[in-house]
């Protein structure tokens, strides 16, 4: 059988992207397409249906049923570069193949994550692990004066070390976690759209927002049925528990959204908080 082909990612592969000041993303091979999937699923050989309709009705009905078994037939290899404090989440996505730059066999990577004055983020009040809003410049200059500062003196220490001939492994356990790291990150595309889900949403942090927003557009370009139902069925769409949708048959008959959390028993603030969020949503101008 002929390798599936994209046109749309063989377009870009080997091409870097950059994200935040010295990180990148490069896609490197992959296999499989939106053919591959559909294949998969009607466990056929050929290339599958002629029509690209009819391929896309399936993979739809694949994502709205989360039927995920066939879209693990695809895969996508990425290069990254990467801060170390933003691969801490990013590898806690354990289902990818992954080799890492090693530290201990080379130099660590001169470049770290820097932050301009006006980019410090305020620690968030409602979502105890995120941030809103931004610090005042002034002392904004000061914290990325000092950053600059705290950078040059890690990187100092960490040479003096080497040439005076402490071995790598332990030179580096000084580096701050703004330095970058590298690594070849392989994921099917069933996890791939997981990771995508979690590191999109808004609540995520923003750097790692920033990776996942530049991967989503590589995957579109791989497999543009498939990223289509994901962001139709997935990405930007609500779902509903079981107590939320006893609150909007509640609410249609006319109760107030306070009343219906309280008769339905919602007495938890994150859940309350999170049902209304997605009442405004549902129901933008009440």
């Amino acid at each position: 059988m002929p390798r599936a082909i994209s046109n749309g990612l063989d377009s870009i592969l080997d091409e870097k992207f950059p994200v935040l000041d010295h990180g990148f993303i490069i896609p490197v091979d992959y296999m499989g397409n939106d053919s591959a999937i559909v294949q998969a699923a009607r466990t056929s050989y050929g290339k599958g249906t002629k029509k690209i309709s009819e391929d896309r009705d399936l993979i739809r009905y694949l994502m709205r049923h989360r039927h995920t078994t066939p879209l693990e037939m695809c895969e996508l290899k990425l290069h990254v570069m990467v801060p170390m404090d933003i691969w801490r989440q990013w590898i806690r996505h354990r289902t990818a193949s992954v080799n890492e730059y090693s530290t201990r066999y080379s130099e660590a990577i001169d470049e770290k994550k820097t932050t301009s004055s006006e980019k410090w983020r305020l620690q968030g009040h409602h979502n105890r692990q995120g941030s809103e809003g931004f610090l005042d410049q002034e002392t904004g200059k000061t914290l990325t004066s000092r950053e600059t500062e705290f950078h040059r003196e890690a990187e100092r220490l960490y040479h003096e070390r080497l040439d005076a001939g402490v071995a790598r492994e332990q030179a580096r356990k000084d580096l701050p976690l703004s330095t970058y790291t590298r690594a070849y990150w392989k994921m099917d595309l069933h996890n791939l759209l997981h990771f995508s889900a979690l590191r999109l949403d808004e609540k995520a942090q923003l750097e790692i927002r920033e990776y996942a927003q530049t991967i989503g557009k590589i995957i579109k370009a791989w497999v543009p049925l498939t990223w289509e139902a994901f962001e139709d069925y997935r990405l930007n769409a609500l779902t509903l528990s079981q107590p939320e949708l006893q609150v909007n048959m509640l609410v249609m008959k006319g109760m107030t959204l306070d009343k219906a959390l309280t008769e339905v028993g919602i007495t938890n603030k994150t859940e309350s908080r999170e049902i209304r969020e997605k009442f405004r949503l549902m129901y933008p101008n009440d």
